[in-house]
């Protein structure tokens, strides 16, 4: 490899990622950990970019140049001012061309052993999709399954106290899964964010034991599970969460009771049923938003949309369903989806014939 250029095989030996590129590219995806010093803002960008198409790439050249020194000057006088002799970036733009060339070319000028992305993040695009490609089809999925407000996340993040291995597919998604389940302090990221998150996430698991994971449909919210994990999900085994619909209806109300706080909000997601309900339906229902009855309107969406919505998806979507073994709750309290968590560490440890681990 040429001196001053890396590949994206060589992510993990440099002191620091530098993201060349605008705070507009940057926000929808970056390598994990690289912090942002454009040597275009947005603005600038799309300036230089009308230039070029509208006068000519000389003039495009010349005003991109001054605003790319210009950039470059001030995070080296700013961010990068005390940065050591012997500091080693790896700096990268969209393909590897000339904001990340010139970038590299002012640093390795003052002495450090700066590194250009040969590809720039494109070719780390493609080592994500190859990647999570690759790592899926190694792990032994089990598929947490249940109605809504069964707490399958919350039974998730148990046994992964309890020392199990867990893959939480709706936090990496910043979304509940539901109609309601947009979260109210985290907007949901991006499909490549998405996805460079989860092929994180994914390559920190261990292949030789059990990873749970919680059953969903190809999208999560804005997001789509990428199709290699959604078919391998889709093709292995299950446990099931048979909750008692009084606990369901206790857990959601606390689940999701800061839905109360913003009437305007839930009422405008229960529209987004209207193909779905009648208009009696959804206008009892934003009423009920209205009156902050949530208890009553919970337990009519659990009888009229979400449990008919399960029965239909869940046994043609997943092929182990039928079978899979049961754990019964009445109770959704912390304390219970601990003991839920503890039950399904059981029934895998019954079935590979081990002890069960204790938390």
């Amino acid at each position: 490899m040429q001196k001053g250029v890396a590949t994206v095989a060589q992510l993990s030996g440099f002191d620091e990622i530098i993201d060349a590129r605008t705070p507009a590219e940057f926000a929808e995806d970056h390598i994990p950990g690289a912090i942002n010093l454009p040597v275009l803002d947005n603005e600038q960008r799309v300036i230089v970019g009308t230039m070029y198409k509208q006068q000519s790439a000389f003039d495009a050249r010349r005003l991109g140049g001054a605003l790319v020194a210009a950039n470059i000057s001030r995070h080296m006088l700013e961010v990068l001012k005390d940065r050591p002799k012997n500091w080693r970036p790896l700096i990268y733009c969209w393909r590897g061309g000339q904001r990340s060339g010139s970038f590299t070319t002012w640093l390795r000028m003052v002495g450090w052993d700066a590194c250009q992305l040969e590809g720039g993040y494109k070719a780390f695009r493609h080592l994500v999709i190859a990647e999570i490609e690759r790592i899926v089809p190694t792990l032994d999925l089990r598929i947490v399954c249940g109605p809504t407000g069964s707490a399958k996340t919350r039974v998730l993040e148990a046994l992964a106290a309890q020392g199990a291995q867990v893959l939480d597919l709706e936090d990496l998604a910043a979304h509940k899964g539901s109609v309601l389940g947009a979260l109210p302090d985290r907007p949901q990221p991006a499909q490549k964010h998405f996805e460079t998150q989860l092929w994180a996430r994914l390559r920190t698991l261990d292949p030789a034991r059990p990873v749970y994971v919680e059953a969903e449909s190809r999208k999560i919210g804005l997001v789509f599970v990428p199709e290699p994990l959604i078919m391998a999900m889709r093709r292995s085994p299950c446990v099931m969460i048979d909750a008692s619909r009084d606990a369901r209806l206790e857990f959601l109300v606390r689940d999701y009771a800061y839905l109360g706080d913003d009437v305007a909000a839930l009422q405008d997601k229960l529209h987004r049923l209207r193909e779905h309900q009648s208009h009696e339906t959804l206008a009892r229902w934003k009423t009920l938003a209205a009156e902050h009855a949530l208890p009553e309107l919970f337990g009519e969406l659990i009888d009229l949309h979400y449990d008919p919505l399960y029965r239909r998806s869940q046994n043609g979507n997943y092929a182990a369903y039928a079978d899979a073994p049961q754990v019964v709750t009445d109770d959704l309290s912390e304390s219970g989806i601990g003991r839920l968590a503890a039950a399904i560490l059981a029934l895998e440890a019954a079935s590979a014939g081990t002890p069960a681990a204790t938390s």
